[in-house]
């Protein structure tokens, strides 16, 4: 079963750890958000949950591993894995090169939509991140 990639066009909405959602009614993907890849660098592994692990939101659901360091990444939403991008194996740094897209990390079945509500959109998470990591 081929699982359906979001798109950029779809409306994406951000944790302040720097993970994306794309969300369609329970139906959504997470990833690393481009700047959260830049500030992580070049990713050499991905550290997957399985098939039909529950996600809670909060707490950590996978593990990247950079050259210089390991980010676990925290769950922005609960949810049920239905997938996980398993190109990532062998090829994990196509989460630097297209992170909305090709670089996407697990697809999940949403316990409660209403949590996206609480997370950021694009603009807010810019005006987030360098109201804290100012240029």
């Amino acid at each position: 079963m081929r699982h359906q990639r979001p798109s950029v066009e779809q409306m994406l909405k951000v944790s302040e750890h720097h993970v994306w959602v794309g969300a369609d009614d329970y139906h959504a993907h997470l990833g690393l958000t481009n700047y959260g890849q830049s500030e992580l660098g070049q990713i050499i592994s991905v550290e997957f949950p399985e098939v039909g692990d529950e996600l809670e939101k909060g707490e950590p659901f996978a593990e990247l591993e950079a050259v210089t360091t390991v980010m676990e990444m925290i769950a922005p939403v609960s949810g049920t894995v239905l997938a996980v991008n398993n190109d990532l194996e062998h090829y994990p740094s196509i989460i630097n090169e297209d992170p909305y897209n090709e670089g996407w990390l697990i697809e999940v079945k949403l316990k409660d939509a209403s949590e996206i509500h609480s997370l950021m959109d694009m603009d807010e998470y810019y005006h987030f991140v360098f109201k804290r990591h100012p240029q």
